[in-house]
């Protein structure tokens, strides 16, 4: 929502009082919108690739080697980004360590076998860190010393669902301890664990995390592998090179939509859409599923900014009853700065339909066009509420909230250009399954916490906070920290819905898992790095989509 009132002169000569957003420009320009792919040096890298990928290949299937080796060859291979090339094998081999039941006497192989284990879906039980445990039920004190085996132990309490009692108590006292021992360190093992507190690997964005272990750790360790190091680092920018275009492509088809112009109100912020869908997924089949995802995101901001920033009650009751329909001949109906979003946005799913029929996948577009109708219907209440000042009990916020934290709508759209998604995918996700549910409501209660201020100061007072507050007579701080426990539950309910058996696959499940983790990093510390990209997301994006990584 936004604040300050700003008078329209309509034809009849009413005046409309609106809300101004003052929503900062992009921060980019026309920095992404031309990019010229160098088949050249995509060649060359691709060449390369390929050798330095059968040698890792051998490393990896080779015979011989303690189990212990294997997995931390698995978790290098993992962080350096490059274990797409190998999901297969990593997979076997996990699924062998799994099934053999492997017991490890040191405390930082048994929390790396743990959390391999859990983030590949294998349900491990975490019986395995009793025997670091006094006759208390505490951690042992002489552990404190093994800054490895806490590091380990601290990523691993991340991986935790709700029966794992025993990693409560090991993040609690993993993080105290590298807390304490953190400034002490040598380099690399100083950098590996301050980042660690500040961002765990289990939340953080798979590509963020490959970059700063590439650069940050991985280069500076003195056991480095130079043929893993090599490949890791041709492999992102190639990659980045195809991330570049694609950019390039999402950034030119907003330019041309010109909203910044026509729709002044709204926010301009293609790149950091853009940047979300790297964050769900970097694969380089996955191109098509990215470009369609940024769009969508982009498009829905406008239309978020339509109902928070600008509309008024009686053309958002018109708008949302238009996009319920879902044709073009309700255009006549609307305003004419409402005919620019409606147009665009039919448009938009024309272009996947069309784009889909290749593959014979166009039924699929349905879906996200359902969750585009609900997520309209949604804001045009939350647009009331705000308007008419009614703040509603916690749990009817709740259940409308859940749809306009975009969540529903960004998890099918992002199923949209993966070709192994099928009819039968899209139905289990339209009956919001349990981990969809936990991810939905994180992202609601993560913005609730970010956004919660800004929105006090706007006089909006439908917030979840706010309502939490007065059902529950409880202080601001309360508040927060009940919407924290509840983002807390719902981490575990993501961590459990991956975990064997799922009645979809990984490749399904991991989409929702990567965006719990874009929430994660978007709202760190509590902003809201959207709306504001400058501290949160910006180098992030510098990072990914401008500079190359040196050799």
């Amino acid at each position: 929502m936004a604040s300050g009132n700003n008078i329209v002169k309509h034809e009849e000569e009413e005046e409309i009082v609106r809300p101004v957003s003052n929503f900062s420009p992009s921060l980019w320009g026309d920095q992404f919108h031309s990019f010229s792919f160098d088949n050249q040096v995509a060649e060359k890298y691709a060449q390369e690739i390929e050798v330095l990928k059968e040698q890792t290949r051998s490393m990896l299937l080779a015979t011989g080697r303690k189990l212990a080796e294997t997995m931390n060859l698995i978790d290098v291979i993992e962080r350096l980004g490059i274990g797409y090339h190998f999901e297969k094998e990593i997979d076997d081999i996990l699924d062998q360590i799994y099934n053999q039941n492997s017991n490890f006497d040191d405390l930082g192989t048994s929390a790396l076998q743990f959390r391999l284990l859990r983030q590949h879906g294998f349900n491990i039980s975490p019986e395995i860190f009793s025997k670091f445990q006094d006759e208390n039920g505490k951690f042992k004190e002489s552990l404190a010393s093994d800054v490895l085996g806490l590091l380990n132990l601290y990523e691993a309490s991340y991986v935790r669902t709700h029966a794992d009692d025993i990693l409560e108590d090991a993040l609690a006292f993993s993080t105290i301890h590298l807390e304490s021992a953190a400034p002490h360190l040598k380099s690399p093992l100083r950098e590996k664990a301050s980042h660690a507190l500040e961002q765990c690997l289990h939340k953080g964005v798979p590509r963020v995390e490959t970059r700063f272990f590439i650069s940050s750790i991985y280069e500076k360790e003195q056991s480095k592998n130079n043929v893993l190091l090599r490949f890791a680092k041709l492999d992102f920018n190639l990659l980045q090179m195809l991330h570049k275009q694609e950019l390039a492509q999402v950034s030119r088809w907003w330019k041309d939509l010109d909203f910044v112009t026509t729709l002044p109100y709204g926010r301009d912020r293609a790149v950091e859409c853009y940047f979300w869908t790297i964050g769900v997924y970097f694969e380089p089949q996955y191109s098509q599923a990215r470009v369609m995802l940024a769009k969508t995101i982009a498009m829905i901001s406008i239309v978020d900014d339509t109902f928070d920033a600008y509309g008024i009650v009686k053309e958002l009751d018109t708008f949302t009853d238009a996009i319920q329909r879902w044709d073009i001949s309700e255009i006549d109906r609307l305003p004419n700065y409402m005919k620019i979003s409606y147009k665009a946005l039919l448009d938009l799913y024309d272009d996947y339909e069309k784009e889909l029929s290749d593959d014979g996948r166009s039924n699929v577009v349905y879906y996200a066009k359902e969750r585009m109708k609900e997520i309209v219907r949604n804001y045009n209440v939350e647009a009331k509420w705000f308007i008419e000042g009614y703040m509603p009990p916690v749990s009817e916020y709740l259940s409308n909230a859940l749809a306009t934290s975009t969540y529903y709508l960004l998890t099918t759209t992002s199923y949209l250009g993966m070709k192994s998604v099928t009819k039968k995918d899209f139905e289990w996700l339209a009956k919001n399954p349990k981990i969809l549910e936990a991810n939905v409501t994180l992202c609601r209660v993560i913005d609730d916490i970010a956004t919660y201020e800004v929105e006090k100061s706007r006089g909006q007072i439908a917030t979840g906070i706010e309502c939490y507050m007065r059902d529950n007579c409880v202080s601001t701080e309360e508040a927060m920290n009940k919407f924290q426990e509840m983002a807390e539950i719902a981490w575990k309910d993501v961590n459990e819905g991956i975990l064997r058996p799922t009645s979809v696959s990984t490749e399904i499940l991991s989409r929702i898992l990567n965006l719990a983790r874009m929430i994660d990093v978007a709202y760190k510390n509590n902003q809201d790095g959207y709306t504001h990209p400058e501290k949160v997301l910006k180098p992030h994006i510098i990072s990914l989509l401008v500079d190359s990584i040196k050799f």
